[in-house]
């Protein structure tokens, strides 16, 4: 897939579904993989930065400027402060009552090797001016469903797995493990995100590594055929409540 396309698929992933905002594309720049029109942003967290992409923004972060120390370890920027290495922010937070349930949360996180990524670039996908390494997309659970169902028919069937510790909902869940495990990952979103953007209640997100946009997108294209709007149009429910009437 080259620059185009992403640009095309994404495009037409975005009219397939309805979304209410962009597919972002994420490059995870080593210093190879600059990119030119970008503002780059400090004093913010990456689910904010996520967020100016989504509203049409091409942003970029650097590890002096990211705000969320959770996101600085996990891209390998920088260590865990101690509060959240030993699990008492989070007890502080009210998110677990046992420090002991936070500090093995955060042991277990999947995270990139430090200094790995020099800097990370968010930008509408549509207009992408290099193939990003990851597409997130959040929006409506309805909408994600679609391309969920678009993932398992170009994985040949097998059954789509998500993994997720409700926290760090748009950087680890929907980037870093399809990054490293090059496979999508579904997220309900975590208390950050929801203390710190505008995704909606009823919202979640989904990160899929980027070669699978075209893909993907084919198959929604399928699907917007007949599978989609007979679903959306509710029609056994429509038929039982008739015959319940």
């Amino acid at each position: 897939m080259d620059v185009n396309q992403c640009g095309s698929y994404a495009r037409d992933l975005k009219s397939l579904l309805g979304l209410g905002s962009n597919p972002v594309g994420v490059i995870l720049d080593d210093g190879t993989r600059p990119v030119t029109n970008s503002v780059l942003v400090a004093g913010y967290r990456y689910c904010q930065a996520l967020m100016r992409a989504r509203r049409g923004e091409a942003v970029t972060l650097e590890p002096a400027g990211i705000a969320c120390p959770a996101a600085a370890r996990a891209f390998g920027f920088k260590g865990l402060p101690e509060g959240l290495r030993t699990g008492n922010g989070l007890v502080s937070f009210g998110i677990v009552s046992n420090p002991d349930v936070g500090k093995t949360m955060f042991e277990h996180m999947p995270r990139l090797e430090e200094r790995r990524v020099k800097r990370i670039h968010l930008f509408p996908a549509a207009l992408a001016e290099r193939v990003p390494d990851v597409i997130v997309v959040e929006d409506e659970v309805e909408r994600l469903m679609w391309i969920v169902l678009a993932s398992l028919h170009v994985a040949g069937g097998e059954r789509v797995r998500s993994d997720t510790a409700v926290l760090q909902a748009a950087c680890v869940d929907a980037t870093i493990i399809p990054f490293l495990e090059d496979r999508p990952n579904m997220s309900f979103g975590c208390y950050g995100c929801r203390d710190a953007t505008d995704v909606h209640e009823g919202e979640a997100l989904i990160g899929f590594p980027a070669r699978l946009l075209g893909p993907i997108t084919d198959h929604l294209e399928y699907l917007a055929r007949k599978a989609m709007p007979q679903s959306r149009e509710k029609g056994a429910f429509s038929r039982l409540a008739k015959a319940a009437g």
